[in-house]
């Protein structure tokens, strides 16, 4: 037999070897889901600040919009003022909630298949508040009060916004600082905008 013919019966000899004992590995005890890595971490707690901050932006623009309804129910008169800027807020609200990152817990196994996302989390509490009714908010009988109410909600929104500039991603503080100065412009309207 010559070199390269035993070799090659070496080699073949090992690799049966190595199959053979292969799958008594495989039958050791599961060692559980793997650790997940100081990048993995960091990514989720990453998506999972972007996601609360999606939900608290959703949460301050339906508000205002809450508040938009109830001055259209108690000042009908008001509907030809209101409508336009209840829609333009009816709209920003619903940019604010769309694009939710995805979440998948770093220490759930790679197969895992429960994830969350900032607009399902933002769905989810809209439809549980649904449910629980919430109590009506209250409208001057005024309707200058009523339009100085909405100017200020608009105002406290325009500054929620504001706030979250500092730690949203680049393309969503675009949107929020786009938010934050429609508010604004709202406000005016809603107030110095009437004495014009």
């Amino acid at each position: 037999m010559t070199t390269t013919g035993r070799r090659a019966l070496l080699t073949a000899g090992v690799s049966a070897a190595a199959a053979a004992a292969l799958p008594g590995c495989t039958t050791s005890a599961d060692p559980g889901p793997r650790k997940p890595n100081a990048a993995e971490v960091e990514a989720e707690r990453v998506a999972r600040a972007e996601a609360a901050l999606r939900l608290r932006s959703v949460t301050a623009s339906r508000t205002l919009l809450e508040r938009y309804d109830a001055a259209l129910a108690a000042h009908p008169a008001l509907a030809p003022r209101l409508t336009p800027l209840r829609r333009s807020v009816a709209a920003h609200a619903e940019a604010l909630g769309e694009g939710g990152t995805t979440v998948r817990p770093a220490t759930a196994p790679a197969t895992a298949t429960a994830t969350s996302t900032a607009g399902a989390s933002a769905t989810a509490s809209a439809s549980a508040s649904a449910r629980t009714a919430p109590s009506p908010v209250p409208v001057a009988a005024d309707p200058r009060a009523a339009l100085k109410e909405l100017a200020a909600a608009e105002r406290t929104a325009s500054d929620a916004h504001t706030a979250a500039l500092v730690t949203a991603p680049p393309e969503y503080a675009r949107l929020l600082a786009s938010v934050a100065a429609a508010g604004a412009a709202h406000a005016y309207l809603l107030t110095e905008g009437a004495r014009a």
